[in-house]
C-alpha cells in the first residue's frame, strides 16, 4: 500500500454525484444485508434518501484518500458522511470570493490542483467537462481523472470501474 503523501486522492462532490437529481430504484439503496433502507432525514437537504449506502463501502476500497470537494464543505462530514458509513474526511476549503475563471474553466479546478499539491488524484463531479480536463493535463505534474458521474443517476458501478481502470494503469499516463 503506497504511503499517504504517494497515495491518490479521491475529491469528492455530493450534489449530482452521491446525490443524483433523480431518485434512485430502490434496489440501490439496499445495504448488503437486503434491508430497503429507510429514506433518510436529516439537515442539510431533502433530498439524503437518494445516497446509497453502498457508495461508501465502494469508495473505502478503492484505497485512495477521500476528500470532500463539495460546496457543502464541513456539513458533509456531519450529514453525508455517517450516513455512508465513512469517517471525517478532510475538506476542500474553497477561496472566497468569485473566482474570475476564464474559457469555461470551472470554479472548483484551480483549487483541487492546489490542494492535491503534485499528488495523483480523480475528481469525482458531475460538473467537469473537457476544458478541466485540458487545463489540468497543460498545468498540473501528476496522474489525474476528472470523472464526469452523470448527475441524474449519480455514481454507478460504471464510474467505480473508471476509477478502479485508471488506478490500475501506470504512472505513465494522464
Amino acid at each position: 500500500m503506497p504511503g499517504p503523501a504517494s497515495c491518490p486522492l479521491i475529491f469528492l462532490d455530493v450534489d449530482g454525484t452521491l446525490i443524483p437529481f433523480r431518485a434512485r430504484p430502490v434496489d440501490r439503496r439496499r445495504p448488503r444485508g437486503g434491508a430497503v433502507t429507510p429514506p433518510l432525514d436529516g439537515p442539510g437537504s431533502p433530498l439524503l434518501d437518494r445516497l446509497d449506502p453502498n457508495d461508501g463501502r465502494r469508495l473505502r476500497v478503492l484505497g485512495c484518500q477521500l476528500v470532500w470537494a463539495t460546496t457543502w464543505m464541513a456539513e458533509a462530514n456531519e450529514t453525508v458522511s455517517p450516513l455512508l458509513g465513512l469517517p471525517d474526511l478532510p475538506v476542500v476549503e474553497w477561496p472566497e470570493g468569485d473566482d474570475d475563471s476564464t474559457c469555461g474553466l470551472h470554479w472548483k479546478t484551480v483549487p483541487l490542483a492546489r490542494w492535491a499539491a503534485g499528488r495523483p488524484f480523480v475528481w469525482l463531479d458531475d460538473e467537469t467537462t473537457d476544458t478541466d480536463r485540458r487545463w489540468v493535463a497543460a498545468h498540473y505534474p501528476a496522474r489525474s481523472l476528472l470523472h464526469r458521474v452523470d448527475p441524474y443517476v449519480g455514481l454507478t458501478e460504471a464510474d467505480f470501474s473508471a476509477v478502479r481502470q485508471w488506478l490500475a494503469q501506470d504512472d505513465g499516463g494522464a
